[in-house]
């Protein structure tokens, strides 16, 4: 029970401010408004100086004397003071006794008694009467004398200030900075408002079980204080764009109820250095104070870099960030409840420093989601959307593989957009297909494509969903369609029934020739081809050097990895990387590839030309709706299967055709 008082105690100093620090602001007050108390007397001092050198103080009866004698100009009456001025400067003995002072100006004070006789005295004399309020005087003394010096001494008291924070910070404090230059610039959601829960975030059921102990340590430290056990100062969230990396580290401190700190690590770098490692100091020292706390740092690859290999280039700013933060992480307390969340898209480049115990010692891979996962994300995203009674939204899981989150919410909104322009009143499943179709490919092309080049493209899509029906080991067909969108003129789409994660020989054979069955229909048909064909051969030799140097596929080359290249963890892209093997072998490796795509080839032509019949059926059924779904196609092959009459001139002509 000691140890649990001691570690609230404790809690509770490292929330607010000591006491010493707290004294020591209220001297400094004290300092500058002693400091400006003197100023101001000697200010009056000098001022009243300057007058005794200009104007006297007289006796009343010498004042009316001097009215009587005619030397008086001017007087001013305020109550019972008069102050006036000489027509010639009055003479008065020094204090020495061997020279006067002569005086232009001088003030008395009438007697308490009413002297009814000074006006009469003062206008028979023509004196100039000025008579002022007595009750506005110490107002117009505070605006003319008191108000400008304070004014005056504020200002210089505010640069003072910024100039300490900004010294501070290049010597190691944690002051702001000239206009806050070094304020940390993370947004801040305070408990109970960062609004969102792990309910909010589907899938990720792995992700969630790991950060679900941070949570409880969050919420009860005092627990895990008295077993003597250490929580995880950072976690690292990895994964693909899109993935949920932000908002599960949302949904952390929403679970958790505790204060949220975001930023992003490209936020704390400026063109000063020493600027990122005054935000990073000023972030956690807000932190510790609220502690319980969350800090996130999206994208900690842009000052988490290795240090000094030039990846990314020396930087001598985006280094002292990164030493900050290392240090900062380094000097958490057992009793400070501050967990760190970070996330980035690029793991490879982290500085091995980062990812060490005791710092982001935790990391967490966020995969894209699976089926089930992309159901449950539509469902959390369609919650406010009217759907139509059509609309599937398995279905559309099915058909939105290697979507990450974003994208389907991107899909939802998407499909929302297209269903108002039409307006619609629910959203309908043909608006999800089209914004998918959209998303993935583009929008429409306003300009038609000629007759010729429609029947080209009609050919070969078809030679594409022709052999993916033949083959046994494909994907299902979907849909077929010819209407140009972005870059492609047509496309073929397939849906696989299962989550594929070991891809076996044959299916990867037949992806090949699917994808080569557009070029194979080209040739049959015009005897000729097009460029139409460059993405299905990007694809196509991608998957065969995989097969080859990476899946140990090729019978000739046997079990054996050949780097050429490594492909990223996340973008889904192929990195540079030195080759490890001789010219030789990187001879038989193009060999070998080519002789798989050559195969395939020679495989989707055969077909074809067995099916020519059925490929006419299709490209004629494209070029007359410009889009097939699934059960038109089955249709189509069905009918021509059993030699249905609507196909009965398509084979007349290919009776002729091979009689010519």
């Amino acid at each position: 029970m000691n140890d649990g008082k001691q570690y609230k105690k404790q809690d509770k100093i490292n929330r607010g401010i000591k006491p010493d620090s707290r004294m020591s602001q209220t001297a400094g007050w004290w300092k500058y408004i002693l400091i400006f108390f003197l100023f101001w007397v000697a200010i009056s001092y000098f001022f009243n100086l300057f007058n005794e050198n200009s104007s006297t103080t007289l006796p009343y009866s010498t004042f009316k004397n001097q009215v009587r004698t005619g030397n008086v100009v001017s007087v001013t009456m305020k109550g019972n003071d008069i102050s006036g001025k000489f027509k010639s400067k009055f003479h008065l003995p020094s204090q020495s006794g061997n020279d006067t002072v002569k005086f232009q100006y001088f003030t008395t004070t009438k007697p308490s008694l009413t002297d009814d006789e000074l006006l009469k005295i003062l206008e028979e004399n023509n004196v100039t009467i000025n008579a002022e309020s007595q009750d506005n005087s110490w107002i117009s003394f505070l605006l003319i004398m008191v108000l400008p010096w304070i004014l005056i001494l504020g200002y210089f008291f505010y640069v003072r200030r910024k100039l300490q924070g900004q010294m501070g910070n290049m010597m190691g404090g944690s002051g702001g900075g000239i206009f806050g230059v070094g304020k940390s610039r993370a947004k801040r959601f305070r408990r109970q408002k960062a609004g969102v829960t792990f309910d909010d975030v589907a899938g990720l059921e792995s992700a969630k079980q790991d950060l679900r102990e941070i949570i409880d340590y969050l919420k009860e430290p005092e627990k895990f204080a008295k077993l003597g056990a250490d929580i995880p100062k950072g976690v690292l969230l990895m994964g693909p764009p899109g993935t949920g990396k932000t908002l599960l580290a949302r949904a952390t401190a929403g679970e958790a109820d505790v204060t949220f700190y975001s930023i992003s690590g490209s936020e704390f770098i400026e063109m000063f250095v020493g600027v990122g490692a005054s935000r990073v100091r000023d972030l956690f020292e807000n932190a510790k104070r609220e502690s319980p706390a969350v800090i996130f740092i999206d994208e900690i690859d842009s000052v988490g870099r290795v240090r000094g290999t030039g990846l990314g280039g020396g930087h001598d700013e985006r280094e002292q960030t990164l030493n900050q933060i290392l240090s900062e992480m380094d000097g958490f307390e057992r009793n400070e409840s501050v967990v760190v969340l970070a996330a980035t898209n690029r793991p490879d480049v982290l500085d091995p420093a980062l990812t060490r115990p005791g710092r982001f010692d935790r990391r967490i891979t966020l995969e894209l989601p699976g089926k089930g996962s992309r159901k449950k994300i539509l469902e959390i995203h369609t919650r406010h959307v009217p759907l139509g009674e059509d609309v599937d939204l398995e279905n559309i899981a099915a058909r939105t593989v290697s979507f990450s989150g974003a994208d389907l919410k991107n899909l939802v909104n998407e499909a929302a957009l297209l269903a108002g322009r039409k307006q619609k009143s629910k959203v309908e499943m043909e608006d999800f297909d089209e914004a998918r179709d959209k998303i993935l490919l583009g929008a429409e092309l306003e300009e038609m494509i000629n007759d010729e080049e429609k029947r080209v493209v009609a050919y070969h899509e078809a030679g594409h969903a022709l052999v993916a029906k033949l083959l046994p080991n494909t994907d299902p067909l979907q849909k077929v369609t010819i209407i140009p969108r972005g870059r492609s003129l047509g496309a073929t789409e397939q849906i696989p029934e299962i989550e594929r994660f070991n891809l076996k020989k044959a299916y990867l054979l037949d992806r090949i020739a699917v994808a080569l069955g557009g070029r194979a229909a080209e040739k049959l048909v015009f005897d000729d081809v097009t460029n139409g064909a460059a993405e299905d051969f990007r694809m196509v030799t991608r998957i065969a050097r995989k097969m080859v140097c990476n899946w140990g596929m090729s019978e000739r080359l046997g079990p054996v990895m050949y780097n050429q290249g490594e492909d990223h963890p996340f973008l889904g892209r192929e990195l540079a990387q030195q080759k490890d093997f001789s010219e030789h072998t990187q001879q038989i490796i193009d060999e070998e590839i080519m002789k798989i795509v050559v195969e395939m080839e020679h495989k989707a032509e055969s077909l074809i030309y067995d099916n020519r019949i059925k490929l006419d059926a299709l490209a004629e059924a494209l070029l007359e709706n410009e889009t097939l779904d699934k059960k038109q196609i089955d249709w189509i092959l069905e009918s021509i299967s059993r030699n249905d009459s609507s196909v009965k001139p398509l084979r007349e002509r290919r009776s002729k055709e091979k009689a010519n």
